[in-house]
């Protein structure tokens, strides 16, 4: 990998872990549906060039958009609001292991066992932090996360059977279809949404246009563009830095405490994670975005 690009992964990989911080200090201003709705507007309406339409792909576009998009963010920001970022961090990336799962049942892929070890080591990382006496108080929180994850996981099966179908145009896509879901979803579940986007703060707007701008639109098109020109297997597991950052950016600006089981909790997992994503084989690209 050449300076410049691994300086773009390094670049990534702050933008996202720093999300974790950013989407928490939003969500103490914004409720998570609501800040779901105005990130994948902000989205969309940055977007609307590349949104053309992909023949023979729409009904694919449709089921990514529904798990990647909205479901996922929406547990995804709820799971955030509820939990510890450094937790959160660590939780999101099940969707690596998730996603093996769903392609050994519904694409018949042979799973060695170096993935094997790794999956066991993924999920009981997290079981581990889950009953740490701190997480456990927010074990909803957790759930939610993983309930993300796993929505998260199911686009990447379906995302190995889109073809020509661009990150950015994607991304449009996503954006077009979730917020209009997300937003119904906020107006059944939450209240006072007019009131609380007009008394929110200018910094709490900068959570939202970070989460969008910084974290999907360059983050995700950034990851795309290296994808193309390095196997997954060295990529992927690089990535593991995000969550790294996440835990660090945490506990260093939010104050988070770390308990030695979230501590070991966390390498188990992340080690699994990183077994898992350097067995996966270049056809998994789309499996290694995070957040």
């Amino acid at each position: 990998m050449t300076p410049q690009h691994l300086l773009l992964l390094i670049g990534i990989s702050i933008a996202w872990g720093m999300n974790f911080v950013v989407a928490k200090l939003g969500l103490s201003e914004i409720p998570p549906l609501l800040f779901t709705t105005l990130r994948f507007t902000v989205i969309a309406v940055l977007l609307v060039p590349f949104l053309k339409w992909a023949p023979g792909q729409m009904r694919i576009l449709l089921v990514i958009a529904l798990t990647a998009g909205g479901f996922h963010f929406a547990l995804m920001f709820g799971g955030i609001a509820l939990t510890d970022a450094s937790v959160a961090a660590v939780v999101v990336q099940l969707n690596v292991p998730f996603a093996t799962f769903l392609s050994i049942v519904f694409l018949g892929e042979v799973v060695g066992w170096q993935r094997w070890i790794g999956l066991a080591f993924a999920f009981g990382g997290v079981a581990f932090i889950s009953f740490d006496p701190q997480v456990f108080s927010y074990i909803f929180g957790v759930m939610l996360m993983a309930g993300g994850a796993f929505s998260m996981a199911v686009a990447m099966i379906f995302m190995r059977r889109i073809e020509g179908v661009g990150a950015m145009q994607l991304q449009a896509w996503l954006a077009v279809i979730s917020f209009p879901l997300v937003g119904v979803l906020s107006l059944s579940f939450e209240s006072r949404q007019v009131e609380t986007v007009l008394a929110a703060p200018l910094w709490a707007w900068g959570t939202v246009a970070y989460s969008a701008i910084i974290a999907s639109i360059f983050g995700h098109a950034g990851m795309y563009y290296l994808i193309q020109r390095y196997e997954v297997s060295l990529v992927g597991p690089l990535t593991l830095l995000a969550p790294v950052l996440g835990i660090i950016f945490s506990v260093s600006l939010l104050g988070e405490g770390l308990t030695w089981r979230i501590v070991v909790g966390a390498l188990v997992t992340l080690a699994g994670v990183a077994i898992v994503a350097a067995r996966q084989s270049s056809a998994a690209g789309e499996e290694i975005e995070p957040i």
